[in-house]
């Protein structure tokens, strides 16, 4: 019966023999990684040094996997940021958006390396991580705990995939709870028409441009990066189109990034309404036609985090301290809503992939439906002549 062959990772008996110049040689069998058995040796001193300096050599032998450094021994932190370098290759080659690089690097820092960075990853267990992700929820909210959880598993499936561990434990740590998601909330006829007036009467929104974008962001419902990034060559202001196919970031140590749209089902042209053509024809005889069609004050790419900040300033903090810019894309999407369009029909404005995002996150489904009320009517109505006539009889 053959010999069975030695579980990978492991070596045999150990051997030694006199070197003719002197000193000892240390001579082993040892399976690697890739399944071959190979001759190992170390010479040293004496005999005992040569058989010690050996079995350090073949203990870092078998720790090392065939592609990566991470053994069961490595540090958390070693892992994440091997795992972060993931995520900027994908965002080099355009397969992830540098925010989302940004907000995973700005997480790992803050919260998860100062929780288990210097925990060696085979110290790393299910209850261990399920008190940071619980402690980091109670204290940073259900958002910063998910994406924590998200750092985490990366890093940790990362290591796994390199047979630094043998699975990733964040698997069978305890749920996220969320708070109740509120419904979506949009302006009314009404609140539109009362927050562009309160706009157009402050001189300071007016000085920093503030009325005209907010129409465009009602007339058209895209991003506020997508707002601020589209330029005049891709208006078409004769056929009534725009092409939406960027984005403006800001990244850390880079500035702002005109980049490519959040997904591809976020590039898309969209037909504007008759008021957004007649803002633009206006801009377009004041500005030239020319870059950005919502510059800054110097010309170039505006900055969504400082116009928001101008949009918050200018709503003050009583009857429209809930808008953001966000609620002008739900806006647009619930007058298409009520206007009858499909949620596809919706989602293809807004840029969604999922037509369930479009509905679930921006429909503002509480607004009074008049519809609703005459189709149940006209059903009640419809029953009670049927059971009258079968009353009656013929």
């Amino acid at each position: 019966m053959a010999r069975p062959p030695l579980p990978i990772g492991t070596y045999g008996n150990i051997t030694t023999h006199k070197l003719p110049g002197g000193g000892y040689c240390a001579v082993t069998r040892f399976r690697d990684h890739d399944g071959v058995t190979r001759k190992v040796k170390r010479v040293g001193p004496t005999e005992a040094a040569a058989k010690n300096k050996l079995r350090e050599d073949l203990r870092d032998r078998a720790r090392q996997g065939p592609s990566s450094g991470l053994t069961g021994d490595s540090r958390f932190r070693v892992a994440a940021e091997e795992w972060i370098e993931t995520v900027n290759h994908a965002v080099a080659q355009g397969l992830r958006s540098p925010n989302t690089a940004q907000l995973y690097r700005l997480n790992m820092n803050v919260h998860v390396l100062p929780a288990v960075g210097e925990l060696r990853l085979r110290e790393i267990t299910v209850p261990r991580l399920d008190r940071v992700i619980q402690t980091l929820q109670l204290h940073k909210g259900s958002a910063t705990a998910k994406i924590a959880r998200t750092v985490i598993s990366g890093s940790l499936g990362l290591a796994v995939r390199h047979g630094a561990i043998s699975s990733n434990p964040v698997r069978d740590i305890g749920r996220i709870a969320s708070a109740p998601r509120r419904a979506p909330r949009a302006l009314t006829p009404n609140e539109r028409v009362e927050w562009i007036s309160r706009l157009r009467a402050d001189e300071d929104a007016v000085r920093k441009d503030l009325p005209d974008l907010c129409e465009w962001m009602l007339g058209t419902g895209v991003r506020i990066g997508e707002a601020l990034a589209v330029s005049w060559d891709e208006v078409d202001l004769a056929g009534g189109l725009v092409e939406i196919e960027h984005t403006i970031v800001r990244i850390t140590g880079v500035g702002l990034l005109r980049k490519g749209t959040k997904s591809t089902a976020g590039e898309r042209t969209l037909r504007l309404p008759a008021f957004a053509v007649a803002m633009l024809r206006r801009r377009k005889l004041a500005s030239g036609g020319r870059g950005p069609v919502f510059p800054d004050s110097a010309g170039g790419w505006r900055d969504p985090s400082n116009t928001s900040r101008d949009l918050r300033n200018a709503r003050g903090s009583e009857e429209f301290a809930w808008v953001t810019s966000h609620v002008f894309r739900k806006t647009a999407a619930t007058e298409l809503d009520r206007a009858g369009l499909t949620a596809r029909q919706i989602a293809d404005q807004l840029g969604h992939a999922k037509v369930s995002m479009t509905q679930d996150r921006y429909l503002g489904r509480r607004a009074l439906d008049q519809a609703a009320a005459d189709a149940l009517d006209r059903a009640h109505k419809s029953a009670t002549t049927d059971q009258e006539r079968k009353v009656s009889g013929p």
